[in-house]
């Protein structure tokens, strides 16, 4: 199976679908909601979440006064009212909880589904329902259509580039900065969540002012009005760029000509710079 042009081997399409649709689903409430409906929740901030379910349930951006947790296996869910499961899926849209998407933009691999929107449980997953899930609002990898000289000549200061490029991470954690660090070979950095402090330090030890965009080892890197780095790619040469858009596990490490890079990557508030590794 392909997604984004990238082969998903079965393993993690296995692991896509335990981290999209867990055995118990989170459901965030206040306490009048959670009273309205007579639920039993636990307090937010005692809940523990793994960084699958972060990324997947966009737990960073879920409403503060959503402050009550309750949980649902399908089954449970599927035991619910109607009327109540309208009203647990329009709260989680209220609060900003990830992973509730539109009836609309699946009906047609789930033309069943009731109402607009709908949460995802095990049994909805097909390996083309995941695959429409991971590619949305993604570009496509152009690994293929690097030529081979381009990675031949990327391979000394990259030498860790040809092998991540088109692939996708085996869990939440792995960004944009390890990615880049990881392209330049420094071991075991495209499996973290690599920090702002030793990628700063990474740019300190190894790269100077300058470079450009159509030689490997240019290191673009986005900065905010405070000067903190906020987002980072590396070029291949040839006019091409990798990176990796964020450190969810459904972001893939994708090569794209540079120039579509920066367009995708262009974010108010952010200012561009270069680096080049050497």
């Amino acid at each position: 199976m392909h997604v984004l042009n990238i082969p998903v081997p079965q393993d993690l399409l296995t692991a896509w679908r335990t981290w999209l649709a867990p055995e118990r689903q989170p459901f965030f409430l206040t306490g009048e909601e959670a009273r309205g409906l007579g639920l039993r929740t636990v307090p937010r901030a005692e809940a523990r979440f793994t960084p699958e379910e972060r990324d997947t349930f966009a737990l960073w951006r879920v409403a503060p006064g959503a402050d009550h947790v309750t949980w649902f296996t399908e089954a449970e869910w599927l035991s619910l009212s109607p009327a109540s499961r309208r009203a647990l899926v329009q709260a989680q849209v209220r609060h900003g909880r990830g992973a509730v998407p539109r009836i609309r933009d699946f009906a047609d691999l789930l033309p069943h589904l009731p109402g607009s929107r709908f949460v995802w449980r095990p049994s909805l997953l097909s390996p083309a329902v995941l695959a429409r899930v991971v590619a949305q609002d993604q570009r496509t990898c152009q690994r293929a259509e690097v030529p081979e000289r381009v990675w031949d000549a990327a391979a000394s200061v990259l030498p860790g580039a040809r092998e991540l490029a088109g692939t996708f991470p085996h869990a939440s954690g792995p960004n944009c900065f390890s990615t880049v660090m990881g392209a330049a070979g420094v071991p075991g950095a495209e499996r973290e969540w690599m920090q702002r402090d030793p990628f700063e330090d990474f740019l300190a030890e190894h790269t100077r002012p300058g470079g450009r965009d159509d030689v490997p080892g240019t290191v673009l890197v986005w900065r905010n009005a405070a000067g903190n780095v906020e987002h980072a790619a590396v070029t291949l040469g040839g006019g091409w760029a990798l990176h990796k858009p964020s450190q969810t596990w459904m972001t893939a490490r994708v090569v794209l000509p540079v120039r579509d890079l920066i367009r995708s990557s262009r974010t108010r508030g952010w200012r561009l710079g270069r680096v080049a590794l050497g």
